[in-house]
């Protein structure tokens, strides 16, 4: 089958790093396409203030090099700029006359420098500060003048100028404002950061209007409305950035202050999608690394056609190094009535902390100077964490000695690199494995402190923690979250132990430091009160969940084993006739979606194929079961694939687990279902079956290891379900099968499947599980609510 045609209008981060998940998911999904209107492959612009300063150049800041593309097979077009997108016939023009056709098309066009409409804007020596020939021009710039003025106090601005300075040049910076980087800090880290830079040179003109750029045919200086002037050789205007969204607006594709996009990040027009700062999500139009390479995650796995459950906005939050001086802010920073504020103050070590309060929850965060706990901050304000938390922890350890336990402390999936999704955990594992020394190693290994750099102290701290105490000292308890101090199998225990009526109890019984728990704890303890309690969940199936970007809702009629049949598809084609369902599409694995169905006709979507209510949810289930065309059909079939997968669909259908598993057999080595790659394979040989487990066709390719062998399919039902009864048992609440397999061991795995007594345990108890749950009328055509 022919590769559909993916094309990228813009070679920057967002667009590229997109092209990167979608590699990662499926590269042979697309035959992709990228123009970008520089002459050079991927860079971290983020890092051009390094090369501006002269100890950078730009090979050292290119994320994917002219080889890249080759290996990808990429077709790229540098210095081309796309001058028109013709949505009718799907194809875009260049400007050099280039014609090219898409099936898919991907807006990652970025933003341009807002350049102020003064007058004597168009005089030599007046830059914006965006890109490489703009770096180029300073350079050259400083090699014949002396006197530089920059316009803009925000970030942009402060890194020209330091870099400026470098070079050689007096530096001006002119800001409108009364403090600097007004939307990063508040007046009390900016007026420190202020009196840091003013000490490596730099001059600040605050609360100035410019009103005329001076000189003949070059600039020498600048006017202000005050009537006040001040010399320049170069002007480098850094007052901002608007997103570029012209094209788009020409090709008539909705747009606002950007391109408008829904969770999954599609305009307004059928198989054309936009990403990063030409993007407006929910009104909000994202500049930094983090959100941007969220939104290119969920581009990818909605372009490879992997259920996700959409970008929701992040939370923001600018870690950075500015000038040397590291900064740190997140979520409300600036105070108001509505907040009230703590605050710490080091004029000593020129260090300051503040956070932010609603309601005793931690909602914002400034840090100056030392910013080693802007991680942990920042999982606070995302879960809305009591300050009664945060107190505790700060009555702990002081010095070095707090640095180091602040790391123990940290859980292995806490995220360190938030740019590149990098977590502790990574970052150790990286370590122990490949006996990392530096931090550029550390980088090169596992992309941490890749992008914009400001979590590089972080991750240094984290390397010299771990050759002071080795590996085996740094895996500290990890708790559930930061609502307790208890850890996954310490709540099991004591679910157990213990006859808990609901999770409320739960709470309240270990000192739950949040009344109502949070995102992360509420499932974990439905889960655990489940799978080890006496009481009943009280989530019921069959409520509607899973509801798609446009409000509307998802059925998947269930299909055993993949097989359907006349009358089947009959009653679906009526249905989807009755209530107008828009969309019927193949989803993955042997699924059938209903997608837009509207929330008043779900209950009698799903009374119409026959579904009933199955008992109580408080977990995950099987996804799904696939299998390969079977004995009748296949000519290399050894075993009855088809007849397997039903079985196995049946008995495991209304099994909660501790995450969603995909189970793939295949009636044959040649593995046609996919079986390696699944939580759960299943292969036919001559005598029998093999069972794999742990495999994954998600990100990284992962093939699963063979736990076991079984002559009949009785005796792999009864060798599977035991599996997942171990599974549910031992596992911890969203762990997914190939980590809880890491952590238990496959070895320790098969001790507990071959020995006699336990493998009849866990099958009685697995098998009252399922006897828990109320048989279906209408087996062949139930149906479940998805994502």
């Amino acid at each position: 089958m022919a590769k559909k045609k993916l094309v990228v209008i813009g070679n920057g981060m967002a667009g590229v790093r997109c092209v990167e998940e979608i590699l990662n998911i499926d590269r042979d999904a697309f035959e992709i396409t990228i123009f970008g209107k520089e002459p050079h492959p991927n860079y971290n612009r983020i890092l051009l203030s390094k090369v501006l300063q002269g100890d950078t150049t730009i090979q050292d800041i290119t994320i994917n090099d002219w080889q890249w593309y080759e290996d990808n097979h990429i077709q790229l077009f540098t210095n081309e700029t796309v001058t028109n997108v013709d949505i009718e016939r799907k194809k875009i023009v260049t400007e050099s006359g280039k014609s090219v056709k898409y099936d898919e098309l991907i807006f990652a066009t970025g933003s341009l420098p807002f350049m102020l409409p003064l007058p004597g804007a168009n005089k030599q020596g007046v830059t914006a500060f965006r890109d490489i020939r703009d770096c180029e021009t300073m350079v050259e710039t400083s090699k014949s003048y002396g006197k530089a003025v920059v316009i803009g106090g925000g970030l942009l601005g402060l890194e020209a100028a330091r870099g400026l300075l470098n070079l050689g040049m007096k530096v001006d910076v002119v800001h409108i404002f009364d403090s600097i980087m007004e939307r990063q800090l508040d007046r009390t880290a900016a007026k420190m950061l202020q009196t840091e830079l003013e000490k490596q040179g730099m001059r600040f003109l605050l609360e100035k209007q410019s009103e005329e750029i001076i000189g003949r045919s070059r600039v020498v200086g600048l006017k202000f409305k005050d009537g006040t002037k001040t010399d320049a050789d170069l002007l480098v205007m850094a007052v901002g950035v608007r997103p570029n969204v012209q094209l788009a607006k020409d090709g008539k594709i909705e747009t606002n202050r950007a391109i408008v996009v829904n969770d999954f990040m599609q305009t307004s027009v059928p198989n054309v999608y936009a990403v990063g700062e030409c993007a407006e999500h929910r009104g909000i139009v994202y500049g930094l690394v983090a959100p941007l390479y969220e939104q290119g995650k969920v581009l990818a796995k909605t372009l490879c056609g992997l259920e996700n459950e959409g970008y929701h906005g992040s939370v923001l939050a600018t870690q950075l190094k500015v000038s040397g001086v590291d900064v740190f802010s997140a979520g409300e920073f600036m105070d108001s009535d509505e907040v009230k504020s703590l605050k710490w103050i080091d004029g000593i070590r020129s260090t300051y902390k503040k956070i932010v309060i609603r309601d005793n929850k931690i909602v914002g965060a400034v840090l100056f100077g030392d910013i080693s706990e802007g991680t942990k901050l920042l999982g606070m304000i995302k879960q809305q964490t009591d300050i009664s938390v945060y107190e505790k922890e700060m009555n702990g350890a002081r010095g070095q000695e707090a640095g180091e336990a602040a790391i123990a402390a940290m859980s292995d999936k806490e995220l360190v690199c938030s740019c590149n999704g990098v977590s502790k955990g990574t970052i150790m594992q990286a370590i122990g494995e490949h006996g990392l020394q530096t931090v550029d190693e550390v980088k090169k290994c596992t992309k941490a402190s890749s992008s914009c750099g400001s979590c590089k102290t972080m991750v240094s701290s984290i390397l010299d923690y771990v050759h002071r105490h080795g590996l085996g000292q740094t895996v500290e308890k990890e708790t559930v979250c930061a609502c307790t101090t208890f850890s996954h199998d310490e709540l099991m225990i004591e679910i157990q132990n213990r006859r808990f009526v609901d999770t409320a109890e739960i709470m309240t019984a270990f000192d739950w430091q949040t009344d109502a728990g949070c995102e992360v704890c509420r499932p974990a303890l439905d889960y655990y009160l489940g799978v080890h309690g006496t009481a009943a969940p009280t989530t019921v199936a069959g409520e509607p969940i899973g509801i798609q970007a446009d409000g509307t809702y998802a059925v998947t009629p269930k299909m055993y084993g993949g097989i359907t049949t006349p009358e089947q598809l009959r009653q679906i084609a009526d249905i989807v006739e009755k209530y107008g369902i828009p969309l019927v599409k193949l989803l993955e694995g042997p699924q059938l979606g209903l997608l837009g169905i509207a929330a008043a006709d779900v209950s009698n979507v799903k009374s119409d194929l026959g579904m009933l209510i199955s008992g109580p949810v408080y977990g995950k289930s099987v996804s799904t079961v696939g299998s390969c065309s079977g004995i009748s059909y296949a000519a290399d079939a050894m075993q009855d694939s088809i007849s397997l997968g039903i079985a196995l669909e049946k008995k495991l259908e209304r099994v909660q687990l501790p995450q969603e598993i995909r189970i793939g057999v295949s009636a044959s080595p040649h593995n046609r279902a996919g079986s390696l790659t699944k939580d759960i394979g299943i292969v036919g040989v001559p005598g029998g079956w093999e069972m794999y487990v742990g495999g994954s066709g998600e990100r990284q390719v992962k093939p699963g290891q063979l736990l076991c062998t079984a002559a009949t399919d009785e005796e792999l039902l009864t060798l599977a379900a035991a599996f997942l009864q171990y599974y549910r048992e031992t596992g911890h609440y969203a762990e997914r099968m190939s980590q809880w397999i890491e952590r238990m061991s496959l070895l320790q795995i098969r001790e507990a499947l071959f020995d006699p007594f336990l493998l009849q345990l866990l099958g009685s108890r697995m098998e009252e599980e399922l006897s828990a749950s109320p048989e279906q009328a209408n087996q062949q055509s139930t149906a479940a609510v998805t994502r």
